[in-house]
């Protein structure tokens, strides 16, 4: 059974497009209008109780969460490409970085943007300044997260970057800039965005 992808173009699961085609498999796109609420269908909500994008299915499985179905699709169908092996020193950087982009950039950049009054010491994410440092050193001197080579914590990592960079959330560093421009010059990444972009079109929803 091929994997599908459950699909709004304006959704995080336009960033787990990029990794399926990055993965070079087979796939389909379930078009879900989350504009008009599809995403708490029942359908959707069997798949998902949360009611959200994105969902993955591969035969019997289902995976939620941006960043598990990337370590999902990384390891199952591009291990030692796109993952690094499991006793590969560089899975630790690999995992440290991937799983930054969901439990520190999001809501960090959430809580500056929405003005939140909290102390840094009872947060996953500290401080807005510590974030962006501590983003910073992952890519500064590389051209990677691991160095010179391309890995699905770039799609996770990266791809978070790139949308915080869009919506003016993060202050654009010149590393942030540069590593996003060499993410946008990946070919998977260009198609990738040219079917979401077709499909915005397709639907109406173009911006």
């Amino acid at each position: 059974m091929p994997i599908t992808l459950y699909h709004h173009p304006y959704s995080r699961a336009a960033n787990v497009l990029w990794m399926l085609e990055e993965a070079d498999v087979s796939y389909d796109l379930h078009f879900v209008d989350s504009m008009a609420g599809g995403q708490k269908s029942p359908e959707i909500l069997a798949l998902n109780p949360m009611g959200k994008l994105p969902i993955l299915t591969d035969g019997d499985q289902v995976v939620t969460e941006a960043a598990a179905i990337g370590l999902y699709i990384a390891d199952r169908y591009a291990l030692g490409r796109l993952a690094p092996k499991f006793d590969d020193p560089d899975r630790a950087p690999y995992l440290r970085w991937s799983l930054f982009a969901p439990s520190v950039n999001e809501p960090g950049s959430t809580a500056k943007a929405a003005g939140w009054d909290y102390e840094p010491g009872t947060v996953g994410w500290g401080t807005h300044d510590s974030m962006l440092d501590a983003m910073e050193s992952a890519i500064s001197d590389r051209a990677y997260v691991l160095g010179d080579k391309f890995s699905m914590a770039d799609m996770i990592f990266g791809g978070t970057l790139r949308a915080l960079l869009m919506f003016k959330l993060i202050d654009p560093r010149p590393s942030f800039t540069a590593y996003a421009e060499r993410l946008a010059a990946r070919p998977a990444l260009q198609k990738a965005d040219g079917i979401n972009a077709a499909i915005a079109k397709e639907h109406g929803i173009e911006r």
